[in-house]
């Protein structure tokens, strides 16, 4: 490249980032600065991006149109905005709800409960559809009500657990179509208080006198008083408000640095605001003041959310939508840091999209708007860092990713499951868990002998799981599955590269066929009995680009790689095939009918896994 060329680039960067003449990381002209790769894979779902070791993904609420009973009560298939808290020993998480399609009314907000954070509640509706007092006109132009929020919940300093939501107008429940904000306690024993409006939008004539539900001065109870009043005087926890209203009438002291704050603290006790567009501020008091938001460009996303907070190593994390791709948002990624201002390794919390079964305006693909637990609103047991998002605007996960982040192991893999406790955590495995298609350690036979359970009777998804091991350019693993059945199912077995390349590839096939990729082609190398323990061993070479596979202890066949490898990190199970769709090229707005039978659950099929030992 030539001088000139350089110069016309540096001149154009300059252009679009001022700031950066004088920036310095940490500054208020680059509050926070990545030093890792920029690019991802944009083909893979997870983006060609390590997992955190251990991360597990949960499915809390499946959409279910025509059985609504299995789901939400009520069979909408909106499901988006979740947000999630830790209280009296349990996790709650909010999302708000409409019947199709993203801001068309009704609209209401829900919440799920869970208390070891794998096994969640049917949803309750906490704030329901609005419903305006006699004779309240319209504006004109909305066409009912909905519900839009970027704040759920509030632990109050006298203990008191807040939960809140916004009734706005649709299709735009802003500044003058948005009604008010609105607060009820949630109680140790799972019920709920009554219903306040806790601000009105600033920018129309709202007051108790036209609206449904009484102001929150009214409220008997000193306690939630005590608990509202501690809140609204919170600069730096409502200023996560003024998306909804931009305060005209002063509330808010901090200008509006972006859309959907999120927050954390330095070791300096400085603010760190994050906004959706890769827009990055600095509050010295607070939140009573921000810096100017500022671009950086080291931070590539688009309009989704964006999270940051301090992990219980005191180290940071910041997890988000590493693409510029709208309305294709994956994969879910974390970057982390020392200090809150310089971070690095971008690894993948969520790289699984499964199919959109629903259609539904600006139903984006893929884990998104990503929110963990906002300062103050709890901490669970242990040093996990908790996330919660919705996936394909559908249904809701949530993650638990071990603290300290780490994508690497070192030494061999013995695993046979016996010490850890049924239905719990699983080690240094990653999970994929949908609420159909569920991973648990199980007993089998006693109590003394425990297996990997992967079951699956989800039409669109499946259960998978990832034991990452040392990287090297030569591996032994060897592993027992057992089959439920040989009839029907698939179980498929991968090495996996550091880009998650998938070199080696064995599988039990439906017709009771233990198969392989051996190149282009597929060979069969055996069978399998229902009930019965197979053992498999692979012995995979990078250096020669071959793998072999025995079973039963029967040297069956040496055979090349199904695409290039130059190490191996990870293996793999999984209950139904690898998925390239949706692509970036699948068009979101392009209506599609409901995926056939997405409501109804498959004939169970069930695989166990014991004995695995990676050297």
């Amino acid at each position: 490249m030539n001088l000139n060329r350089w110069t016309l680039l540096l001149a154009s960067f300059l252009l679009f980032y001022p700031q950066f003449l004088f920036a310095q990381a940490g500054s208020e002209n680059e509050p926070v600065r990545y030093t890792g790769e920029l690019m991802i894979d944009l083909i893979a779902h997870d983006g060609g991006l390590r997992p955190p070791v251990g991360v597990s993904n949960y499915q809390t609420m499946r959409a279910n149109r025509t059985h609504p009973e299995l789901a939400d009560g009520y069979g909408w298939t909106y499901n988006h905005a979740p947000m999630l808290a830790y209280w009296n020993n349990t996790f709650y998480q909010q999302y708000l709800s409409n019947p199709v399609d993203e801001h068309i009314a009704p609209g209401q907000t829900l919440i799920v409960t869970s208390k070891d954070g794998q096994h969640w509640s049917k949803p309750q509706v906490v704030f329901p559809p609005y419903e305006p007092p006699a004779g309240t006109p319209m504006p004109k132009g909305c066409n009912g009500y909905m519900m839009h929020q970027r704040m759920g919940f509030y632990v109050a300093p006298n203990g008191r657990l807040l939960t809140l939501a916004f009734y706005g107008h649709a299709e735009d429940p802003f500044r003058k179509n948005g009604i008010g904000r609105v607060v009820r306690e949630i109680y140790k024993d799972g019920n709920f208080g009554p219903i306040y409006f806790i601000r009105y939008s600033s920018h129309a004539e709202w007051n108790e006198s036209n609206t449904s539900y009484p102001f929150y001065k009214k409220s008997p109870d000193v306690g939630f008083l005590e608990a509202c009043d501690a809140l609204l005087a919170n600069k730096l926890m409502v200023l996560q408000w003024s998306d909804e209203d931009r305060g005209l009438d002063g509330f808010y002291t901090a200008r509006r640095g972006g859309e959907a704050l999120s927050y954390y603290h330095r070791k300096d006790g400085t603010v760190v605001g994050l906004w959706k567009w890769s827009l990055c501020g600095l509050s010295k008091d607070e939140g009573t003041s921000f810096s100017k938001a500022v671009k950086v460009p080291t931070l590539i996303m688009d309009g989704g959310k964006v999270w940051g907070q301090r992990t219980d190593d005191g180290r940071y994390a910041i997890v988000y939508n590493p693409t510029k791709y709208g309305e294709h948002r994956y994969p879910l990624a974390v970057i982390s840091g020392d200090d809150g201002i310089n971070f690095d390794t971008m690894l993948v919390v969520h790289g699984e999209v499964p199919p959109r079964r629903f259609f539904g305006r600006w139903k984006d693909y893929g884990p998104q708007y990503i929110r963990g637990i906002v300062e103050g609103n709890g901490n669970p047991p242990g040093d996990d860092m908790w996330l919660t998002y919705s996936m394909n605007k559908e249904d809701m996960w949530v993650s638990r990713v071990p603290v300290p982040i780490r994508y690497a192991v070192s030494g061999t893999v013995k695993d046979t499951f016996d010490d850890m406790d049924t239905d719990s955590v699983v080690g240094d495995w990653n999970i994929y868990s949908p609420i159909w298609a569920p991973v648990a350690v199980v007993a089998y036979l006693d109590s003394t002998n425990k297996v990997l359970e992967l079951r699956d009777e989800d039409p669109c998804d499946y259960a998978k799981v990832v034991r990452v091991f040392q990287e090297g350019d030569s591996v032994e693993v060897t592993f027992r599955v057992l089959a439920k059945q040989s009839d029907k199912g698939t179980l498929e077995i991968e090495l996996l590269d550091k880009k998650g390349k998938r070199p080696v590839r064995v599988w039990f096939a439906d017709e009771g066929k233990i198969k392989i990729q051996d190149g282009c082609q597929v060979l069969e190398i055996g069978e399998y009995i229902a009930d019965t323990w197979s053992t498999i061993a692979i012995s995979a070479d990078t250096t020669t680009q071959k793998y072999m596979v025995s079973l039963n202890g029967n040297t069956l066949i040496q055979t090349v790689f199904a695409e290039p490898a130059s190490t191996l990190e990870r293996l793999s199970f999984r209950t139904g095939p690898y998925r390239v769709e949706p692509t970036r090229q699948t068009v979101n707005e392009e209506y599609h009918d409901p995926l056939p039978h997405a409501d109804e659950q498959v004939p169970v099929v069930v695989y166990q896994i014991d004995d695995v030992s990676i050297q």
